[in-house]
C-alpha cells in the first residue's frame, strides 16, 4: 500500500503542476482581452474615433479570431501545441503595448486583427494542452480551467480600476499589465505538456490535411455554436433585459451579469467533479437542457425575480458546455479542436448582434427567447456527439 502511495504522489504533482501552468495561460487570455476592452473608452478618446469606428475595432478582433482557423491548424501540427502557445502568448503580450502607442485608426485596427487571430491561436493551443492533461493523467481539469479565464477578466477589470486611479495613461497601464503577463508566461512555461500526437493522427494528416470533418465533429461545432451564441447574448443584453423588459430599477439592473457571471465561475469550479460522476454527454445533456427551460419560464413569467432566477439557469447549465465540447474535439485530433474553436468563436460574435436584430425586429424578449432555443439546441446536440470518459477523479 505505502508503495502505490508513493508512485502516485509525484504522479499527483506532476498533474497538479501541469494544471497550474495551463492554468496561467488561461489566465493570461482572459487578462489580455478584459485589459484592452476596458480601456475603450480612452482608446476612443486618444485616436478620436467615433462609435461607429469603436464598432469596427472591435470587429477587427473578431474577424481576426474568426479567420485564423487554416493559419492555427497548420501551425499546430507544425509547432505543436507547446510552442505555439507560448509564442501566441509573446505576441499577445506585444499588441498590448503596440495598441497602446498606435498613432492612428488604421494601425489601431491593424492591431486588433492580428490580436483576433492570436487569440484563436492561442485559444486552441491551451485548450489542447488541457484535454492533453486530461488524457495523460486520467484526471478532469477542463471546466476549472476556464474557470481561471474567468479569473483573469477579473484581475484585469481590478487592474484597469487600480491603474485608472493612479493614472489616466493607457501606454503605463498596459505596461504593467504586460509585466504580469510576462510572468504567467514565464511561470506557464516551466510546466506545459511535451507533445504527443498519436501516430495515427499524424498519418491521417499526412494523408489528406484538409479531408472534411466527421459527422461528430459537426454535431461539436454545432454545439459549440450555439453553446457561445447563449453564453455571448447573456453577457451582453441581461443587464438592458433587466431594465426595459423586467422593469428593474437602475441599481438592479447590472445584477443580470453579475448573477450569470457569477454562476459561470462557481459552476465552472465544481464541473470536472459533476463530469467524473455523470459523465460529460449528461452533463451537457442536463446542463444545456435546465439553462433553456430556466429562461424560457423566466420570460414567460415576467419580473425582476424569476428574471434572476432565469439568469442564474443559463449561468448554472451553460457553464460546462465548452469546457465539455472542447475537450471531446480534441480527442478527434488538431483538426477537429481547431475547427470547433473557431466555431466557438463565430458563435460569440454572432450571438449578440443576432440578439440585437431579432430584439429590433419585435422586442428583447423575444431576443432571449433565442438565447433559450439556442440552449435547447445544444441538449440536442449532445444526444449525437460520442462522448469519452476521462477519468475517475478529478484534481
Amino acid at each position: 500500500m505505502h508503495v502505490f502511495r508513493a508512485l502516485a504522489l509525484p504522479a499527483h504533482r506532476s498533474f497538479l503542476h501541469g494544471q497550474s501552468a495551463i492554468a496561467a495561460l488561461f489566465c493570461a487570455l482572459g487578462f489580455q482581452y478584459a485589459t484592452w476592452a476596458s480601456r475603450i473608452p480612452a482608446l476612443k478618446s486618444a485616436l478620436q474615433l467615433t462609435a461607429a469606428e469603436v464598432g469596427m475595432l472591435l470587429m477587427a478582433a473578431g474577424v481576426g479570431a474568426a479567420v485564423s482557423f487554416p493559419l492555427v491548424a497548420m501551425l499546430l501540427r507544425r509547432l505543436g501545441s507547446q510552442r505555439l502557445a507560448l509564442l501566441s502568448h509573446l505576441g499577445l503580450t506585444l499588441l498590448l503595448l503596440a495598441l497602446a502607442a498606435a498613432p492612428n485608426y488604421p494601425v489601431a485596427l491593424l492591431v486588433m486583427c492580428v490580436d483576433g487571430l492570436l487569440v484563436g491561436c492561442l485559444n486552441v493551443a491551451m485548450n489542447a494542452q488541457g484535454a492533453a492533461l486530461e488524457a495523460r493523467y486520467e484526471r478532469t481539469a477542463m471546466a476549472r480551467l476556464h474557470a481561471v479565464f474567468s479569473g483573469g477578466s477579473l484581475l484585469a477589470a481590478l487592474l484597469a480600476s487600480g491603474m485608472s486611479a493612479v493614472t489616466s495613461s493607457v501606454g503605463a497601464h498596459f505596461a504593467v499589465a504586460a509585466v504580469l503577463l510576462v510572468l504567467l508566461g514565464t511561470y506557464a512555461r516551466t510546466g506545459l505538456l511535451d507533445d504527443d500526437e498519436p501516430a495515427e493522427e499524424t498519418e491521417k494528416q499526412e494523408r489528406g490535411r484538409w479531408a472534411l470533418p466527421s459527422r461528430v465533429t459537426l454535431w461539436m461545432c454545432c454545439a459549440m455554436v450555439f453553446g457561445t451564441v447563449a453564453e455571448g447574448a447573456m453577457n451582453d443584453w441581461s443587464t438592458l433585459y433587466m431594465r426595459d423588459i423586467a422593469k428593474a430599477s437602475t441599481q438592479i439592473a447590472p445584477l443580470g451579469i453579475a448573477v450569470v457571471s457569477g454562476m459561470m465561475v462557481l459552476a465552472r469550479l465544481f464541473a470536472d467533479g459533476w463530469r467524473n460522476r455523470f459523465g460529460d454527454g449528461r452533463v451537457v445533456l442536463l446542463g444545456s437542457a435546465l439553462a433553456g427551460a430556466g429562461l424560457a419560464l423566466a420570460l414567460v413569467s415576467g419580473g425582476v425575480v424569476p428574471a434572476l432566477v432565469g439568469f442564474a439557469c443559463v449561468g448554472l447549465g451553460i457553464a460546462a458546455v465548452t469546457p465539455c465540447v472542447y475537450a471531446a474535439a480534441a480527442r478527434q485530433g488538431s483538426d477537429a479542436l481547431t475547427l470547433v474553436a473557431a466555431m466557438g468563436t463565430t458563435g460569440l460574435l454572432a450571438g449578440p448582434p443576432l440578439i440585437g436584430f431579432i430584439a429590433s425586429a419585435s422586442n428583447l424578449a423575444w431576443g432571449m427567447a433565442t438565447v433559450a432555443a439556442s440552449a435547447l439546441v445544444v441538449s440536442l446536440c449532445s444526444t449525437r456527439i460520442r462522448w469519452t470518459p476521462v477519468a475517475a477523479t478529478s484534481g
